[in-house]
């Protein structure tokens, strides 16, 4: 699971900025934490793995520390490297909805039944995951074409791996333009590229 990228030098001392891709960085972020590299194939750290000394913040922005990277010219050298940890630490349930790429590609998206004791609704597959600055996007495999669903709790309330199945709440419009003009309010644009883009890599939610 990918948990930050790291974006730029800080100081001399071999410090650098990190963006953060998981809610928990005090869980993840800690002296001895060890991430996995993702870098071009021609880096000098491809294969390796880096350990964290400290996370500081500076005016608000985590600046990380690791033991492989003594100075500033070190640092230079893995910008814009993307970290990642193992995946049984996720599966381990050491961090609350966290999933990789692989684990929810393929899942059934669904909504709770038009009626009481019904079956719920499948509205589409999971064929994509997108991070984005903002948030993490779902990109779902509809009738109608691929639709783009914010992974926020508000919207995906719950996810079963175990039953393959993405449990959504969407709003108007979101899955069905009809039910938006119904509602008075304009219906949210479907991304109808033929292939959406992606974050992991095989990257989760962690």
């Amino acid at each position: 699971m990918r948990v930050g990228r790291l974006t730029k030098p800080h100081g001399l001392k071999g410090g650098l900025k990190v963006e953060l891709f998981t809610d928990n960085p005090e869980l993840r972020f800690v002296p001895g934490a060890v991430f996995h590299l993702q870098v071009p194939a021609d880096s000098p750290w491809l294969g390796r793995t880096i350990t964290m000394r400290e996370l500081r913040w500076f005016n608000e922005s985590p600046v990380g520390f690791f033991t492989e990277v003594p100075d500033r010219t070190a640092a230079e050298s893995i910008v814009r490297a993307i970290l990642w940890i193992d995946e049984q630490a996720v599966e381990a349930g050491e961090e609350e909805d966290a999933w990789y790429h692989h684990q929810l590609v393929g899942l059934d998206v669904v909504r709770a039944a038009d009626e009481p004791g019904g079956e719920p609704v499948k509205l589409g597959v999971v064929a994509e995951v997108q991070h984005l600055p903002a948030q993490d996007l779902l990109v779902v495999t509809s009738a109608d074409g691929p639709v783009l669903v914010p992974f926020v709790t508000a919207i995906v309330p719950s996810v079963d791996i175990a039953a393959g199945l993405v449990h959504v709440t969407p709003p108007p419009g979101l899955f069905d333009a009809s039910e938006a003009e119904s509602d008075g309010t304009d219906a949210p644009q479907r991304d109808d590229s033929d292939a959406p883009q992606r974050n992991e890599t095989d990257e989760t939610t962690a």
